[in-house]
């Protein structure tokens, strides 16, 4: 988390400098500015995806790696649970270049507060109630089905060699992203500098696939994300 907060206070700093200022004329518009802002937000991105998504791919993780000690695997089973591992991540920095464009575009407009929240309620408002209705579609359904179920995703989609591990991190990093990206929008809402909020979405994300299907936590969570959006667009006077 300390390293985390150090990316985030840099990147703050960064994005602090190379916003339009009078005094500045039109320097701070150059593209190099606005490269390197992005550049900065990108590995803030980055760290806050890693940090939050490697330890709900937990039960992943230890299930690969008990299947790979138990059953015949060419080469080395470090190598093995390493490439899947990759294969996931990348996905998560994917999503963190996409997020890292969303971001600078907000700051760019002035539609951020200095935490990385929308400074539009009704913005916000809206985003939370979409990420509500998401968390009872099919598509998360579907998602979070083979996200709680490690062995039946790796009878499912099991694949031979330092590749088929790669594939295989690939294709579950994009289950768990079908299953999270609307809780990651939820960042925009409450902001993306937000320790806390960060903390407890990452841990929200890992009891969705370890605790008892019958607690249904997602609806649970649209609940509140629905009433909370309500809420927000009702006081915005929307």
């Amino acid at each position: 988390m300390r390293v985390v907060r150090q990316t985030m206070l840099t990147v703050r700093l960064a994005a602090g400098m190379s916003m339009p200022a009078t005094s500045m004329g039109m320097a701070s518009d150059m593209p190099s500015a606005v490269g390197t802002q992005f550049v900065l937000v990108a590995g803030m991105w980055a760290v806050m995806m890693v940090g939050m998504m490697v330890p709900s791919a937990t039960p992943m993780v230890v299930t690969y790696t008990d299947w790979t000690r138990r059953g015949p695997i060419r080469g080395s089973r470090v190598g093995a649970v390493a490439s899947f591992l990759a294969g996931y991540v990348l996905v998560w920095l994917g999503f963190s270049l996409l997020a890292a464009i969303l971001q600078v575009t907000l700051e760019r407009a002035g539609l951020l507060t200095a935490m990385g929240a929308t400074s539009r309620p009704a913005l916000g408002g809206a985003v939370l109630v979409l990420a509500g209705l998401f968390q009872v579609t099919p598509w998360k359904e579907s998602c979070l089905r083979r996200c709680r179920t490690p062995l039946g995703f790796l009878i499912a989609e099991w694949r031979d060699g330092a590749t088929g591990a790669v594939v295989m991190g690939l294709r579950h990093g994009a289950y768990c992203l079908g299953c999270c990206w609307a809780l990651m929008a939820v960042l925009f809402v409450v902001g993306t500098m937000h320790l806390v909020w960060m903390a407890a979405i990452a841990g929200f994300i890992l009891a969705e696939k370890v605790v008892p299907r019958a607690l249904r936590l997602h609806y649970a969570a649209a609940a509140v994300l629905v009433a909370w959006g309500a809420l927000t667009l009702l006081t915005a006077g929307v």
